[in-house]
């Protein structure tokens, strides 16, 4: 997909599965079964999908998925599949982690920022050794001091190693010309999500926004948000100008469907159109 000066690739780096009712809060399993069917432990199949933006000099990165290194436990419970790392992913669009010049973490939650380092002995290192991570203060600090609630998805031994690597933000930020980051809060502090614009198209990564085509309908809302209420309020506001200017709507968890113009019906947001990235 060609936006303006920016050429943009999509690139799953491992399928996963959550639990259903933990991906669509308050929602009945009845309605959100329909759209994504659950196994017999109630988990629902999503991936991982980066966003690969190049352009100008710049090859960026948006999230690095999981990464590998968690042992049978984790491997279990989110039942993992072909989890590869990250270089295995670059090598399908010829690159490697050292042309990557910067890494854009949406938030630091594992299945996210994971892949930002990789196990060496007893040790980590970072994986894209030349790249400029840029995060949001108020995440940063939130993922190094996290509630009892969210503290699971977070790995500090993956996170730390990130400082010395890090531009921190404070707020809406502009990466390049056409590249501009918006700052939202309902799902955790300080998830900031690119919009890539030019020649009169644009594409929004939906981050854990908008993580999956079923999450259109604005009740549905995920109980692993921090603030839900906040959330709805955020997710209504983007989709409402994604509908009214055709953006392309970036999926990053949707096991089916990579990206999509967003419709407004009778006051619902629904899928418009495929795209294939």
């Amino acid at each position: 997909m060609k936006i303006g000066d920016w050429q943009i690739q999509s690139l799953v780096s491992c399928r996963f599965k959550l639990d259903g009712g933990a991906m669509f809060g308050v929602v009945p399993k009845t309605l959100w079964s329909r759209v994504a069917p659950a196994d017999e432990e109630n988990r629902i199949d999503m991936v991982m999908r980066s966003m690969v933006i190049r352009g100008g000099g710049k090859t960026v990165l948006v999230d690095a998925g999981s990464g590998t290194g968690y042992g049978e436990k984790y491997e279990k419970i989110y039942a993992f599949e072909n989890n590869t790392p990250m270089t295995e992913g670059l090598k399908s669009l010829n690159l490697t982690p050292e042309d990557i010049t910067d890494v854009i973490i949406t938030h630091l939650h594992f299945d996210h920022g994971g892949g930002v380092a990789y196990p060496d002995g007893d040790g980590w290192r970072l994986t894209f050794p030349n790249a400029i991570h840029h995060i949001q203060r108020l995440q940063w600090e939130h993922a190094l001091e996290p509630n009892p609630r969210d503290r699971a998805s977070y790995f500090r031994n993956r996170i730390e190693i990130l400082e010395p690597a890090l531009e921190i933000h404070d707020g809406e930020w502009t990466l390049a010309a056409g590249i501009d980051l918006l700052t939202f809060h309902g799902h955790t502090p300080g998830q900031h999500l690119p919009k890539v614009s030019g020649d009169g198209e644009t594409v929004f990564y939906g981050g854990d926004l908008v993580p999956m085509a079923a999450h259109l309908p604005t009740p549905y809302i995920m109980a692993y948000d921090l603030q839900p209420e906040l959330s709805m309020v955020e997710k209504s506001l983007i989709l409402k100008i994604a509908a009214a200017e055709s953006w392309v709507l970036f999926l990053e968890h949707d096991p089916k469907i990579a990206a999509c113009r967003v419709v407004e019906s009778d006051g619902r947001f629904v899928v418009g159109a495929t795209i294939d990235v």
